[in-house]
């Protein structure tokens, strides 16, 4: 089922700036901890925002208790060489007649090796957690103390639990880096000396200016290999982690606000079928509602067969009004058209709101069973 997914989200991505992101996410914890997890990694167009598909995903066991002892272990048996295996897979995209691909990840994936293995040809940016070593003696988040503005821009921050959306007016800041290959003996010898004593990147900073009472300020910390020679440069920077929230949106839909997969109660094996099939068809979903008002322009093809288009068609027909909103208004053959028609089918009127994941889901089931 992944490499299926894998094969048509490559045939998307000729010419495109693609953003591989990716991230990990819970699917099952047990009381004492132990669980299971799915590490996907998604291609979204980096300039409009389309998620284009499924790049890779892992499953992986966490036993319970506390977390393993790291020393000595070799890195391709930590859990977290996960985030490297995901940009190797997306490196593959280069091959397929990608422009370009910037793997995106979160403070988690925050690990030196990130930065020294990444594969040929393959940007990397990610969000700061260690306050590392540079090579000039002097400390990662030190080195942005005094740093004048470079400009400012301004972001949208959605909602999440303790915070409303808003738009927030953020500084930017940026200088080049040398970070260091950390000193201790959590690694072997022999892979100390495989990696390079330091790598040559650029440290991003976005700090709101003057946030709500009550609520901290936005504050994005980020590490990339990306040349960055102006303030157009890291506002560019900035949006393109930003979208790194398509991730977020896409774990909603799979668990709380679509297929609800941690309620799932099935023995280990077919669970973990279930739950790829469900995270391919989570991706479709919100491949739906991310063009449902046709600004991305993206065709029906990034979400369905070429043989469902008649069925569409025809399906769009029965549900048409006299009146133009009750009219599908998007052209035949277009991810939107699509879109109203699973809307519709799921419940929505075509006069308020917009339909979200829950709505596009029940609409895509009725779908195929008409199919």
């Amino acid at each position: 089922m992944l490499a299926t997914a894998g094969a048509r989200t490559a045939g998307r991505v000729q010419g495109l700036h693609v953003l591989a992101i990716q991230d990990t996410s819970d699917v099952r914890v047990a009381s004492n901890g132990s669980g299971i997890v799915i590490h996907p990694t998604i291609a979204v167009e980096a300039s409009s925002g389309a998620l284009l598909g499924l790049v890779h995903a892992e499953l992986l066991s966490r036993p319970g208790g506390g977390k393993p002892r790291a020393s000595g272990r070799a890195f391709t048996a930590k859990q977290s060489s996960r985030w490297v295996r995901g940009a190797t897979q997306a490196a593959q995209l280069k091959d397929q007649g990608a422009a370009t691909v910037t793997v995106i990840a979160d403070r988690e994936a925050d690990f030196y090796e990130d930065f020294a293995l990444r594969p040929d040809g393959v940007e990397v940016l990610i969000r700061v957690a260690q306050d590392r070593n540079l090579a000039d003696g002097t400390k990662l988040l030190e080195s942005l103390e005094g740093l004048p503005e470079a400009g400012r821009m301004i972001v949208t921050l959605p909602a999440v639990p303790g915070r409303r959306a808003r738009d927030a007016t953020v500084a930017l800041r940026s200088r080049s880096v040398e970070i260091c290959q950390p000193v201790g003996r959590n690694r072997p010898r022999t892979e100390r000396e495989r990696l390079p004593a330091s790598v040559s990147l650029t440290l991003v900073e976005a700090r709101e200016i003057d946030p709500p009472a009550g609520q901290p300020p936005a504050h994005w910390r980020l590490l990339t290999t990306h040349r960055v020679d102006d303030v157009e440069d890291v506002r560019r920077i900035v949006e393109y982690y930003r979208r790194r929230w398509t991730i977020e949106q896409l774990f909603r839909t799979l668990k709380t606000k679509g297929f609800d997969v941690e309620a799932l109660r099935i023995a280990e094996g077919p669970f973990e079928k279930l739950v790829v099939a469900s995270l391919i068809a989570a991706v479709t979903v919100m491949q739906l509602v991310g063009d449902r008002d046709g600004s991305i322009g993206r065709p029906a093809t990034d979400a369905l067969e070429p043989e469902d288009q008649p069925v569409l068609e025809a399906v769009s027909d029965s549900l048409e009004g006299k009146t133009d909103r009750q009219k599908n208004p998007h052209p035949k053959g277009s991810l939107a058209f699509a879109s109203w028609v699973f809307a519709r089918l799921g419940g929505w009127t075509g006069y308020y709101g917009k339909p979200g994941p829950i709505v596009i889901l029940n609409g895509m089931t009725q779908f195929h069973a008409i199919k």
